[in-house]
């Protein structure tokens, strides 16, 4: 198997991709809007991806957080909140918001279950800083590592409940960030004791997440040259060490404009670095192929990882229509 989660390039698979994806034997899959048509289109999508995998669990990934990131939208899918709105919620009733978080993440749980999608990158733990770039903005809980951590703890419960994992982002926390990552690459300038705040939420989580996604970004205090993607004493002493995260560690998208240089130089420099799984998200195959050609197979300890990251499945999913009326109810406090 190669340390590899890769994109496609539409709604069905191509016979060029699904031919990469026979002889690469990748970890996972991760789908955007590209991929996505209608409830009977995803399904027979994710359930064509099991097969040609030979896996019941390989991992299919979604970035499904509500608001402005949402690849599964209306007509056919209920829309969800930004994480903001919670964090609002819990700041007036933290009972409430924790209980409101819950329910959202049960909702979208069995939203992506019902799709055959196991996982989403969900709950964003980076803290909501004044004057740093709107990228993350509403995508936050609020400022508070505790109230971070707390809301965080939630979701991937709810998610939980329908089977479907929880990915922590990003590590080490991107919130101070005054570019954005997708176009360029942000240098945080920021003490070590700053930091330090940063990353309450991830260290509160660490025992509980499962999966966790790196920032592209560089900490000048940790590391002046080197993005904590491609950085092994960020990874080392940070996520590993100050964190303590041990869960299967997945590169943001290796394609964004924050990385230079060649696709296969970026994917061998954060296998080396430690992470666990390389992501590439644009859907191109010869961009897939060029990195799966220069990557080595799963390491023991990935494996590991990878391999606890699936969890057990539930012998039910959530009932959505409850699970977003309690939501509702509760947010409406707000």
């Amino acid at each position: 198997m190669l340390p590899l989660i890769f994109g496609l390039s539409g709604p069905e698979l191509s016979d060029d991709e699904r031919a990469f994806f026979r002889e690469a034997d990748p970890a996972g899959v991760i789908l955007f809007g590209r991929n996505v048509g209608d409830p009977a289109q995803l399904r027979a999508l994710t359930d064509e991806l099991r097969a040609v995998s030979g896996r019941d669990d390989i991992l299919i990934l979604i970035d499904q957080e509500g608001g402005r990131v949402a690849r599964l939208q209306p007509p056919h899918w209920p829309a969800f909140p930004a994480q903001a709105r919670f964090g609002e919620l819990y700041a007036r009733a933290p009972i409430s918001g924790l209980e409101a978080a819950r329910a959202n993440a049960a909702a979208i749980g069995a939203v992506l279950a019902a799709a055959g999608i196991n996982v989403t990158c969900l709950p964003v733990l980076d803290l909501l800083h004044a004057g740093a770039h709107s990228i993350i903005g509403d995508r936050a809980f609020g400022g508070d590592p505790v109230a971070a951590a707390s809301l965080g703890r939630a979701v991937l419960d709810g998610l939980a409940q329908a089977g479907v994992a929880g990915v922590i982002k990003h590590m080490p926390g991107q919130g101070r960030a005054a570019a954005d990552s997708h176009a360029e690459l942000p240098f945080v300038a920021a003490e070590a004791a700053a930091l330090a705040e940063d990353i309450g939420a991830f260290e509160r989580l660490a025992g509980r997440a499962q999966i966790g996604m790196t920032a592209h970004v560089v900490y000048e205090a940790w590391d002046a040259t080197r993005p904590a993607t491609l950085s092994p004493v960020v990874i080392e002493d940070t996520i590993r060490g100050a964190i303590g995260f041990d869960g299967l560690l997945l590169t943001d998208d290796i394609g964004m404009g924050a990385l230079s240089g060649p696709l296969a130089g970026r994917g061998s420099a954060a296998l080396a670095a430690g992470c666990d799984i390389v992501l590439h998200c644009s859907g191109v195959l010869a961009e897939a192929e060029e990195l799966a050609a220069a990557l080595p197979a799963i390491g023991t300890d990935a494996a590991r990882r990878l391999a606890a990251a699936r969890g057990e499945r539930p012998d039910g999913t959530p009932d959505l229509e409850a699970a977003l009326a309690k939501r509702d109810t509760l947010l409406a406090m707000a």
